[in-house]
């Protein structure tokens, strides 16, 4: 075992430094050096050290475990890793197990045209590529939840430690159900610094960071020292107790039936950074220090002695030991590996596609709500949404979750606890029973950390399975970040990597939303998460802005279905105007943007004005501007456009799901004014449209940042994307009217200066606002 630790480090160091003479077979020169270094150390013989020791355990006991790398830029040690475990180059041949693919896999670390420094979507076994810290523990429980026979074994940096993400992600273990889950190892790797400091749980004493470790319902083992044997024993010990302890607890839960919270056991690691690196450079402390963290050696090509300290550091190792006459690894070496599938670079979980089954799914058209006519009722899309949800969840009980903060009553999503309550696996007391929906086998996933929520999320579709997020519009851009790794992650594997089985899409609902945050004021009103969204490609991300109930079934029933996106659905929890049918709706949200004939009076002919929209409310206020405009201009023909489907505003030479341009025609017709109204910034769709042809003639209303406690109308009116100000902006448009309508645009100013006082004297809108139906 040492000696394959030996192996690891000796590997890890070569990807850093060595692009020719891999196994030292000659002198070490300044030309077999890369001229630019680039790579983290410090971590890597911490993780390869657990790594060896997880080998031992999962050969020993034939356990199923997958690795996840928390800590910064910690590829080489995972890297090293699979390498000798043969999986890499059976994904990679160039990069074979011979002095040739040793040469070509140094190489390619941290090398134009190679992979990065961190467990990108290109390392085999890796869900959890670590670009952005904090995210590796929720990542590890989203792995094992329903996957009862799994234990993720997961690397906490104690840099990543220090960030709230990582903080909030210890309490994952009040959710974990012994009986239906797997088990998550967490080791926090102390190596004492971040890139230039020290890390605080290394720095606090050792009784205060185990109270504090005990406190989050763990039971820590220590591993601490730098004498290598004595470490190996050490460790050897501590696996054994843990591993133990998890398969005793899993025990009783699934023997015996007891389900009370178990204490988890852990390991803390404290071994130097930069272990069995050079104690000094240039006078310099680096081992145990935070020099260590990056590249240990600066200089080795313009500087002679340097370069001698790299080639006795790699000879430290002793490769001639290790590798044979043509670069393979020892025999003795490739026996201490796992075989086929229990290899942690070739665990299919960590390639969660090869295991995904499709959900079962009900009918969604069975769901759908009676529209007689449109614009004549009144409901709560998501409300629908969460009865189509409760039997999705009920046919899918082992693959299917709900995860949402504190949030599934107040999104109106409640029917899903018909299915199964929320998973609550600390104290319960009698009043609980009463509305309180815990179960220690519950579905619904609630915590007040959208973080956790969307790396448990992550974890569970990057494993294979399916799931549903459902959160507030204003608050989902706590998760901004997290988003675009997840981004940057499918687009690597979906669109480089052919051994990567597609997974099931991550479904994000943005609720309670901007237009009726009257109460809550200025802080929840900001739509702005889907222009984060439409900075990543649209080979990734789809956004949905279905109008009504039976359009949101249809657009729920569609993201469910695909796979490698992230799909973001925007939809409002508050009673809504419906306006299509099941069948209308279904062909709406086929086409992604579509005319309405009903609200239209173009008739098929040249319009002189079209008025467009995307989103329940801005689709109610273009509507209800259109009532106007027909009513007070008998002649005026208007084209109405919905847009379900955000994407569809691009151009087909962007991307080919984009609407060509007599397509965009049709829809817009050139040349002609349109008034879109929108429900977020209207720069948004300026960027979307801006290489379509008429795109100088599309006039966008959408959120201004205006507004605190107001009315929905009168937050409607501040922003301008109301009735009144749409068919001003119409008026002035239309060549046609700018003279007639002087008196209509009149009309208009008064009733906006009526509508605000009336909600600043009453505290409500008045009833032909709050009722206001279409009219044919």
């Amino acid at each position: 075992m040492h000696a394959y630790w030996r192996a690891c480090n000796y590997l890890a160091v070569g990807m850093i430094y060595l692009r020719a003479n891999p196994l030292l077979r000659e002198p070490l020169k300044a030309e077999h050096i890369k001229r630019r270094l680039l790579g983290h150390w410090g971590s890597d013989p911490g993780q390869s050290f657990t790594l060896v020791h997880l080998n031992r355990v999962i050969r020993q006991r034939d356990m199923n475990v997958m690795f996840i790398s928390g800590p910064g830029h910690g590829a080489p040690a995972t890297l090293a890793h699979a390498y000798l475990e043969g999986h890499y180059s059976e994904v990679y041949p160039d990069r074979g197990q011979d002095e040739a693919g040793m040469q070509r896999f140094f190489k390619l670390f941290s090398f134009p045209g190679g992979i990065g420094s961190h467990c990108t979507p290109e390392t085999p076994g890796s869900i959890h590529e670590g670009g952005e810290l904090g995210y590796s523990l929720s990542h590890g429980y989203g792995a094992v939840f329903d996957n009862p026979d799994l234990i993720a074994a997961v690397m906490i940096g104690d840099g990543e430690a220090e960030t709230g993400p990582l903080a909030t992600s210890w309490h994952s273990n009040k959710f974990l159900n012994p009986a239906r889950d797997g088990a998550v190892l967490p080791v926090l790797h102390l190596n004492g610094y971040k890139i230039a400091n020290p890390t605080i749980l290394a720095r606090i004493p050792r009784q205060e960071l185990e109270a504090l470790l005990t406190g989050y319902g763990h039971r820590p083992y220590f591993v601490e020292g730098d004498e290598p044997e004595a470490m190996h024993h050490a460790m050897a010990i501590a696996m054994d107790r843990c591993f133990d302890e998890i398969e005793a607890i899993q025990r009783r839960a699934r023997e015996e039936g007891k389900l009370e919270r178990p204490r988890w056991p852990m390991i803390v690691l404290r071994s130097p950074k930069g272990w069995t690196g050079p104690e000094t450079v240039d006078g310099h402390r680096v081992a145990g220090y935070w020099r260590a963290h990056q590249v240990p050696v600066a200089d080795p090509v313009t500087n002679p002695g340097n370069l001698k300290v790299v080639e006795d550091w790699m000879r430290s190792y002793r490769p001639e030991e290790l590798f044979d006459d043509h670069g393979a690894p020892m025999a003795f070496l490739r026996q201490l590996a796992p075989e086929g599938e229990r290899r942690i670079s070739a665990n299919p979980h960590a390639n969660g596609g090869l295991l995904c089954k499709p959900l079962d799914l009900p009918d969604f058209r069975d769901y759908a709500v009676d529209v007689a006519t449109p614009a004549s009722s009144y409901l709560s899309p998501t409300a629908v949404l969460g009865k189509f949800l409760r039997d999705v969840m009920a046919r899918n009980m082992h693959s299917f979750r709900l995860f949402g903060p504190d949030e599934t009553a107040s999104n109106k999503l409640t029917a899903v606890y018909e299915a199964s309550p929320k998973t609550w696996m600390a104290e319960m007391l009698p009043v609980d029973q009463d509305g309180g929906e815990l179960a220690p086998d519950g579905r619904v996933m609630e915590m007040l950390s959208e973080h956790t929520l969307e790396g448990w999320l992550e974890g569970y579709v990057l494993t294979g399975r399916h799931g549903f997020f459902a959160t507030y519009e204003a608050f989902v851009h706590v998760i901004d970040s997290m988003f675009n790794q997840h981004a940057k992650w499918l687009e690597k594997a979906k669109l480089e990597l052919s051994w990567r089985a597609p997974i099931p899409s991550i479904n994000l609902l943005i609720t309670s939303l901007v237009w009726r945050q009257d109460h809550n004021g200025f802080t929840h009103q900001d739509p702005g998460f889907l222009d984060v969204v439409c900075n990543k490609s649209p080979e990734v991300v789809r956004v949905y802005l279905p109008p009504d109930a039976n359009c949101l079934l249809s657009v729920a029933d569609h993201c469910l279905r695909t796979r490698d996106y992230v799909n973001v659905i925007v939809a409002d929890k508050q009673p809504h105007l419906q306006y299509l049918d099941r069948d209308a709706a279904i062909r709406h949200c086929t086409k992604g943007i579509g005319i309405w004939d009903w609200a239209s009076t173009d008739h098929g002919s040249e319009p002189d004005l079209v008025v467009a929209c995307a989103g329940d409310v801005a689709t109610m206020e273009a509507l209800a501007a259109v009532q106007i405009l027909k009513d007070k201009f008998s002649g005026l023909k208007i084209r109405f456009v919905n847009v379900v489907d955000l994407f569809r505003l691009m151009p087909d030479t962007d991307h080919p799901h984009g609407l060509s341009d007599p397509d965009f025609d049709t829809l817009f017709t050139a040349d002609r004014p349109v008034i879109f109204n929108f429900h977020s910034y209207a720069t948004l769709v300026h960027k979307l449209t801006y290489r379509r042809h008429n795109h100088d003639n599309i006039h966008v209303h959408g959120y201004q940042e205006q507004g605190s406690i107001n009315t929905p109308f009168e937050l409607a009116m501040l922003n301008q994307i109301d009735r009144f100000h749409l068919a001003i902006n119409a008026i002035d448009r239309v060549p046609a009217l700018q003279a007639s309508g002087a008196h209509v645009k009149e009309w208009l100013r008064d009733q906006i200066i009526i509508h605000m006082d009336y909600a600043h004297t009453e505290g409500t809108d008045r009833d032909d606002i709050r009722d206001w139906m279409w009219t044919a």
